[in-house]
């Protein structure tokens, strides 16, 4: 009763379909898996300076950059802040 039989997993991945549309769903998986890339490196990040800290040594690693290719051209554009009246 506790675990998603074969059937199940297909009538969610209807529902997703319907949901989104097809074409979307690749853009979804990407997102979904850059965030988890970053989120990871994040975590480790904090362990490191965590381990670090305790050792008494400073830590002075930088956080990881994607590549050019897997960025996406949304953030390399500026950001401009609406202006208040």
């Amino acid at each position: 009763m506790g675990s998603l039989s074969i059937w199940h997993w297909l009538i969610i991945a209807v529902v997703f379909v319907m949901f989104f549309g097809a074409k979307r769903m690749p853009d979804a998986a990407r997102s979904l898996g850059r965030s988890l890339r970053i989120f990871k490196s994040e975590v480790s990040q904090m362990q490191h300076e965590s381990n670090a800290s305790d050792s008494g040594a400073p830590a002075q690693q930088p956080a990881p950059q994607l590549p050019a290719a897997q960025q996406s051209p949304q953030a390399t554009e500026p950001r401009t802040e609406p202006k208040s009246v």
